[in-house]
């Protein structure tokens, strides 16, 4: 029984690390309409960056300065953020299309990066030791799970409100009128390309820290972690959760990882050890099916952003009497 709590605690505090990246393409595409395909670098920034503060010393990578978690924390954060606006001032006066394989192309380049800059990252053995929150609890399995899962509670509860009032501030209202018309919101006097970058840089910081905060509950990373597979589950996560909504890109993120765990468990189950690494792909298409028959179903994701016309066209579908009254009450042409 408690083995069973302690992987659901540890499988909770996997998913909301996700959940958290999540957040952070939300930010960005979900209320700013910018189309970054290059989540596993700015994960990866964050996670390194962390690694290098946090661990102890060393040769065998950069860095070993023994810093606090959350001084790790804090620098990875900042590193992803910095890395965004970096590739932001450069990159998004692009469409949306070029904008994409740019931030692809990033990604490509940051894991390549750890792959052989082997005296900075550890290069393809990675870096291992990274110190996990509440440590002083590893002898007792069963309570240092659940410590790690309520901290990462903590957290994600504290950054989606933080990120729901900027949602809803003035700030948040310009992002979602650029996302809807960037040229109308420009003759009002807002400057898009500002805001659009501003955006872009705090959705980075954001996968940044889930990055580093992935990095503390497993305590290693490789840079196996960060291919692009792990971009096109975030934006799974946050296509099937309900893109534009923050409760929907967690609820999004904890699902999919649910599916993707099982779906690795029943696989381990089913076929013979020889034809499991062939097997594993099938995840990749069970969730490629899970996401074209939601993209099917309901457009906008299970929690999609909810505006003023959604409500109203839902209404009218969900109401043909009132359409109809509508109608017979809307005034006609003489």
């Amino acid at each position: 029984m408690l083995d069973l709590l302690g992987y659901a605690a540890f499988f909770g505090t996997t998913a909301l690390t996700y959940a958290i990246m999540c957040l952070g393409l939300n930010v960005q595409w979900g209320q700013t309409g910018l189309f970054n395909v290059g989540i596993a670098g700015f994960a990866a920034i964050g996670a390194y960056t962390s690694a290098i503060l946090t661990t102890p010393p060393t040769q065998a990578h950069l860095g070993g300065f023994a810093l606090p978690i959350v001084a790790g924390l804090i620098g990875a954060a900042a590193a992803a953020g910095l890395a965004s606006l970096l590739v932001g001032a450069l990159t998004l006066r692009l469409r949306s299309d070029y904008l994409a394989i740019t931030t692809f192309g990033v990604a490509v380049v940051v894991q390549l990066t750890c792959l052989n800059v082997q005296g900075v990252t550890g290069g393809p053995f990675g870096i291992g030791f990274i110190p996990r929150p509440f440590g002083g609890f590893a002898d007792r399995p069963g309570a240092f799970a659940a410590l790690q899962f309520l901290g990462m509670v903590v957290l994600t509860v504290a950054l989606f409100l933080a990120l729901e009032r900027l949602a809803q501030s003035p700030w948040g209202r310009v992002l979602r009128a650029i996302r809807e018309d960037e040229t109308a919101a420009a003759a009002l006097g807002k400057n898009a390309t500002a805001y659009r970058l501003q955006a872009f840089a705090l959705g980075g910081a954001v996968i940044g820290l889930g990055g580093a905060l992935q990095a503390h509950a497993i305590g290693f990373i490789a840079p196996d972690n960060y291919l692009p597979a792990l971009t096109f589950q975030i934006w799974t996560m946050l296509i099937i959760g309900g893109s534009g909504n923050n409760a929907g890109a967690i609820i999004g993120a904890v699902l999919i990882w649910g599916l993707w765990s099982g779906s690795g468990a029943a696989l381990t189950a089913i076929f013979p050890p020889e034809l499991q690494a062939r097997a594993a792909s099938l995840q990749v298409v069970a969730i490629g099916i899970i996401l074209c028959a939601i993209l099917v179903l309901r457009p906008r994701g299970l929690f999609g952003e909810r505006t003023a016309v959604s409500r109203h066209v839902d209404g009218l579908e969900t109401n043909p009497s009132t359409a109809l009254a509508e109608q017979d009450s809307a005034p006609r042409a003489l």
